[in-house]
């Protein structure tokens, strides 16, 4: 993971120590969206990787469909 993307993550990372189990697992996808996001910034760095995680959150809400989605290569 490069520095940046590393970087990019660490709010990823502590929203799902803290907030996520507050809120419950509702997420419509598997993965969560922030499982997602982070093996993008892993996979793709963080500009490709910051795209894939906001769109894949852009369609996180009641009109987007539900299902398996992962990350493309």
């Amino acid at each position: 993971m490069t520095p940046l993307a590393w970087l990019l993550a660490l709010p990823v990372k502590a929203y799902r120590k803290t907030f996520s189990s507050y809120v419950g697992f509702n997420c419509r996808y598997q993965p969560t969206c922030s499982a997602y996001a982070l093996e993008a910034l892993e996979k793709h760095g963080a500009l490709k990787g910051s795209w894939l995680a906001a769109q894949r959150i852009g369609r996180c809400h009641p009109l987007g469909g539900s299902g398996i989605d992962n990350v493309p290569d």
